[in-house]
């Protein structure tokens, strides 16, 4: 038996299905970046904060589980595309014995949606955490991309600020003629 994280009570996983429907309760956000790429959030980032900066953590593991099952995985139920759709996670490279983005990613296998992982890479390893705009734009992340197929794609991250991420891995992707259809991010930090 655990405490959930959220109102301490005692539960079989690490948020109480209670919080998971009362605070929890995914929306909907959209935002189109300069580049016009679309993206869709589920949450604002000042909801999640606290779970979001688990990521870095053990138990970070099961609270982006539990908030993909809750977000990503309900989206994914719903997606109808009558193209072939790979969901590619924002470099998903296990820093911490876990990758966040591809648990997002995994979290959308359905029908419609075949996740692929390590094909989006960052030769940059620069931390955004904290840096302004400027900053990102002028350490950008240097993605390399190992994927090259007619597929559509969705991108996978936790969290969109400024979107330069999202947009550099956009780019790249459509220089390798990969068509990128929109993001999908847990939060959005400008909610």
């Amino acid at each position: 038996m655990l405490r959930c994280v959220l109102c301490r009570s005692f539960s079989f996983n690490i948020i109480c299905n209670e919080c998971i429907s009362t605070y929890l309760k995914p929306n909907l956000y959209k935002r189109v970046l300069p580049n016009s790429l679309t993206v869709y959030s589920f949450y604002r980032y000042s909801d999640i904060e606290f779970l979001l900066k688990t990521k870095h953590k053990f138990i970070g593991y099961s609270i982006y589980r539990t908030l993909a099952k809750n977000s990503f995985q309900k989206f994914a139920r719903n997606f109808n595309y009558d193209n072939k759709v790979v969901a590619i996670p924002i470099d998903d490279d296990p820093k911490y014995s876990y990758s966040h983005t591809a648990i997002l990613a995994k979290s959308l296998k359905s029908k419609n949606i075949k996740p692929i992982y390590s094909k989006l890479r960052a030769k940059n390893s620069v931390s955004y955490s904290t840096k302004t705009l400027s900053y990102r734009l002028t350490h950008p992340r240097d993605f390399r991309v190992d994927y090259k197929l007619d597929d559509d794609v969705i991108l996978v991250d936790d969290i969109v600020t400024s979107g330069a991420t999202l947009s550099e891995a956009k780019n790249v992707l459509k220089k390798r003629n990969n068509s990128v259809l929109f993001a999908l991010t847990l939060a959005d930090a400008r909610i």
